[in-house]
C-alpha cells in the first residue's frame, strides 16, 4: 500500500495483480514523506518507508478510515484480475514459494477445497453495497496501457512497461487457464468470485 503525498494518490494493494512490481517502481519515486509499505518477503528495488500504523493489504475502508481527508483529496486506485487466472497464479504460489507455505504436493482440487482465496473485492469495495470505493479499478490484462492513464493523470514518470516483474517465477505452467482448469474447477471459482465477475464483466 503507498499514499504518496509528492504525488497525490492513494494505491490499495490487491492479492496477484502485480502489487509488488508496481510498489517496486512507484516506491524509488515516491517522496521521503510518503508512506510505502514493506513486502515479505522483501523485494529488489523496493524501498518501504513511513509505515508505522499502515499494512501491505490494508483495505480501502481501512485507510479510509484512518486518513478520511487523504482519501477524499488524493486520487485513488487499484488493480483487478480475471478470476480464473488470478486463481491458478494463487494456487503456484501456495505451491511453489516457501515463504507462502510451499507445499509441493498440493493439487488444485485440495487448494480449491482449502479455502483460502485471492479474493480482493472486501480490499478495494464497500462490504454492505459491493461498490468500488477506490477511485479507479485497473484492469491487470491491460495493465501497462492503464497504468500509462493514470500515471500521466497523477505526472508520475512511465516507460510504458514495469521494470520489475515480482513473483513471477512461482508459476512454471503459462499455459491459459482455459487449458488448465477443468470444467467442474471453473465452475467452482466462478461461484466463489461471483462478485467480482459480475462487477466487471468477466467470462470465462
Amino acid at each position: 500500500m503507498i499514499i504518496s503525498h509528492r504525488h497525490r494518490f492513494i494505491f490499495i494493494k490487491t492479492r496477484k495483480t502485480a502489487g509488488t512490481s508496481i510498489e517496486a517502481y512507484l516506491s524509488s519515486l515516491c517522496g521521503p514523506d510518503d508512506v510505502v509499505t514493506p513486502v515479505h518477503p522483501p523485494e529488489p528495488g523496493h524501498q518501504p518507508r513511513n509505515a508505522a500504523g499502515f499494512t501491505n493489504h490494508m483495505s480501502a475502508a481501512q485507510v479510509a478510515a484512518k486518513v478520511p481527508d487523504l482519501w477524499r483529496d488524493y486520487f485513488t486506485f487499484c488493480v483487478e484480475r480475471n478470476p480464473w487466472d488470478k486463481t491458478l497464479s494463487h494456487y503456484f504460489m501456495k505451491r511453489n514459494s516457501a515463504s507462502h507455505g510451499g507445499d509441493r504436493e498440493l493439487c488444485l482440487d485440495r487448494y480449491l477445497a482449502a479455502g483460502d482465496y485471492a479474493l480482493n473485492l472486501p480490499l478495494y469495495a464497500s462490504r454492505l453495497s459491493g461498490k468500488p470505493l477506490v477511485d479507479r479499478v485497473l484492469r491487470y490484462e491491460h495493465l501497462d496501457r492503464e497504468l500509462g492513464d493514470v500515471f500521466e493523470k497523477l505526472g508520475v514518470p512511465w516507460s510504458g512497461c514495469l521494470p520489475v516483474k515480482a513473483k513471477s517465477g512461482w508459476r512454471p505452467d503459462r499455459r491459459s487457464y482455459r487449458e488448465v482448469l477443468s470444467l467442474r474447477q471453473a465452475v467452482r471459482i466462478e461461484k466463489i468470485f461471483a462478485r467480482e465477475i459480475r462487477l466487471h464483466g468477466y467470462a470465462w
